[in-house]
């Protein structure tokens, strides 16, 4: 078996709404928690208002079967894996507080999807991927449908702020862990910023060749996600690792929507350092 990618991943969090677009994050969640002989605990939400819970109970009903033998599924696959899973259905008005209320029982990491179906089904996609890693305790793990991770050939997002060395510190890790290798990356907000890029990058580049990993460091100038996604294209990384935070003014890089774009327009996964 592969080694453990991440260090003190004692227990992992699931979010799956159910539909094809979860099937990346479940199939992950479970490697990992095999790989790092960790707790797995799957988790979906049913949205439903007071309101509508009173006008329309049965279809709540529903729902919540429809949920639960979707975990069920997801228990089973867990259990041929040789990894033990703990399931819950909460019901509620917002997706991302019973995910977040959730992670804060002792969550290392939360796993999900990027997409997801809407309406009373509707869990942790999309705009509200964005809200469970803005108030996230743990780090969180952003896998698309047709993910493979292999944590091999990693790309990591850096400002040279302390969620950037959060994310660096992980990217080190898994790298370490993994025999793969990194490639950072510093995005400044102009040409005139670059040089601030490049000192970033070089220091990175140091810390990582302490570690007798192999690096390569890359700065760009523009929008930040834009060169995220297309280095993360150009050199066929498998992960991405960013902070959850990046800093104003000089290196900006993560901050509100930047986040979500990588995350939406990223050809593989992501994982969101959101610890300093």
């Amino acid at each position: 078996m592969d080694p453990c990618p991440l260090n003190d991943l004692e227990e992992i969090l699931l979010a799956t709404d159910g539909s094809e677009f979860s099937e990346g994050a479940i199939k992950e969640a479970i490697s990992l928690a095999g790989q790092c002989h960790s707790r797995l605990t799957a988790v979906m939400a049913v949205v439903a208002n007071e309101e509508f819970t009173a006008e329309a109970p049965q279809l709540v009903k529903k729902a919540e079967l429809e949920a639960r033998r979707h975990l069920e599924s997801v228990q089973d696959r867990a259990a041929a894996a040789g990894v033990d899973c703990h399931i819950v259905v909460h019901e509620g008005d917002s997706a991302h507080t019973m995910i977040i209320d959730e992670a804060r029982k002792g969550s290392d990491l939360i796993v999900m999807g990027r997409r997801g179906r809407t309406g009373i089904m509707k869990v942790a996609m999309g705009s509200v991927t964005a809200r469970v890693i803005g108030h996230a305790p743990c780090d969180v793990l952003v896998v698309p449908r047709e993910c493979s991770l292999e944590f091999r050939n990693i790309l990591v997002a850096t400002d040279g702020s302390a969620y950037g060395d959060a994310a660096l510190r992980e990217a080190i890790t898994m790298a370490g862990k993994c025999g793969g290798s990194l490639t950072v990356l510093s995005v400044a907000a102009s040409e005139a910023r670059r040089p601030a890029a490049s000192r970033i990058v070089d220091q990175a580049c140091r810390r990582i060749g302490a570690s007798g990993i192999d690096s390569r460091g890359l700065t760009a100038s523009g929008r930040a996600y834009v060169r995220i996604v297309e280095t993360a294209i150009g050199e066929n990384a498998d992960l991405i690792v960013l902070g959850c935070h990046g800093r104003g003014g000089l290196a900006k890089l993560l901050m509100g929507s930047v986040t979500e774009r990588v995350i939406g327009n990223a050809p593989c996964a992501v994982l969101v350092a959101c610890a300093p």
